[in-house]
């Protein structure tokens, strides 16, 4: 069986830098750490995990705790994630909270099976699990926010994307405006609700349909709702894709022409958003980049590199499609745009 010595050998390094390489430390430059990888697949190098563990003190596993993956954008990240600490040397192990009790994810950091851990879907709610895993591991957020947790946050600006779709709404003479959305206990959603309706500010208030969750059903129920009004709106902003896909087939059902008597917009923008059965108009969240901040950031923690917490929000870009009429943003969405690209 091949060793750490004919890795190192075979990459023309030394047989510490294979350790550090392998085991995702930031210290190692890019160009090294791709040569260490591609010496160990070629010479079948499989590390001894137990060995490294005692030596380390590292397990080499990042704990991701997720949920709602009925949600395509969560398998969607975690795909990302797995990608990005794979290529860092780092295992991932997953808890799926709709499932899994969240303690399982405290348990883990309490018997040092993981090194880190990364929350997708953190709410308030999720407090008392935060604070008990910070005290022993770095912790980083990514998608959704928390206020007040004293950790690295990634997000994309969700309060600007809503603001993106009121704007396109508005330049393109739509005053009936409808706004269909969930539970507001996640950021996301608070937030482009928030922008949204500053970006609707000066025109009627929106029509409000909230639901109980952020279903294909619950979309369908809540459009069929929207579209009972006398004044059915002309236009109808989604608080995400799997909304807004109910949406759209519920207006289909009625005999509701999209986009010709009601525009649908979305948000997230997954991948059946682009389907020619949907043809989904929505906000697009810099999914990958945002990944690759959350591992970074993540990484920088686990080497003990000490700084303030950070708290990024990435921009958000309109992807116009055919559930809306086609109509290029306008110089208002723009300066919408220009705002968030500016932060």
């Amino acid at each position: 069986m091949a060793t750490s010595r004919d890795v190192a050998h075979r990459a023309g390094v030394s047989q510490s830098t294979v350790s550090r390489a392998l085991s995702g430390h930031p210290g190692v430059t890019e160009e090294i750490r791709r040569r260490v990888q591609a010496a160990a697949r070629d010479l079948a190098y499989v590390p001894n995990a137990a060995a490294r563990a005692m030596r380390t003190s590292r397990s080499g596993n990042i704990g991701v705790v997720t949920a709602r993956l009925h949600n395509p954008i969560y398998p969607e990240m975690l795909q990302l994630l797995g990608r990005e600490l794979r290529q860092a040397g780092l295992r991932m192990i997953v808890w799926n909270s709709d499932e899994t009790d969240e303690g399982a994810a405290a348990d883990a950091a309490r018997q040092g099976m993981v090194d880190g851990i990364i929350f997708t879907s953190a709410t308030q709610a999720s407090t008392a699990l935060y604070e008990e895993i910070a005290q022993r591991l770095p912790v980083v957020l990514v998608n959704r926010t928390v206020e007040g947790w004293p950790c690295d946050q990634v997000e994309s600006d969700n309060h600007a994307g809503g603001r993106i779709v009121a704007a396109y709404f508005r330049d393109a003479g739509r005053r009936r405006i409808g706004l269909l959305s969930g539970p507001l206990l996640p950021s996301t959603i608070r937030n482009r609700e928030t922008g949204f309706l500053e970006g609707c500010g000066g025109g009627p208030a929106p029509a409000t349909v909230r639901v109980d969750a952020f279903t294909y059903a619950a979309g369908a129920t809540g459009m069929q709702r929207l579209l009972a009004l006398a004044d059915r709106p002309d236009a109808v902003f989604c608080a995400n894709d799997v909304l807004a896909l109910g949406a759209r087939d519920a207006a289909r059902a009625a005999g509701i022409a999209v986009p010709g008597a009601v525009w649908i917009v979305g948000y997230d923008d997954i991948a059946m958003a682009s389907w020619t059965a949907f043809d989904l108009t929505t906000v697009r969240q810099p999914i990958e980049a945002m990944v690759q901040h959350a591992v970074r950031l993540l990484r920088a923690r686990m080497a003990g590199i000490a700084a303030a917490p950070q708290r990024l929000s990435l921009p958000a870009a309109l992807v116009v499609r055919a559930s809306t009429g086609r109509l290029p943003p306008s110089a208002a969405a723009d300066a919408d745009r220009q705002l968030i690209a500016s932060k």
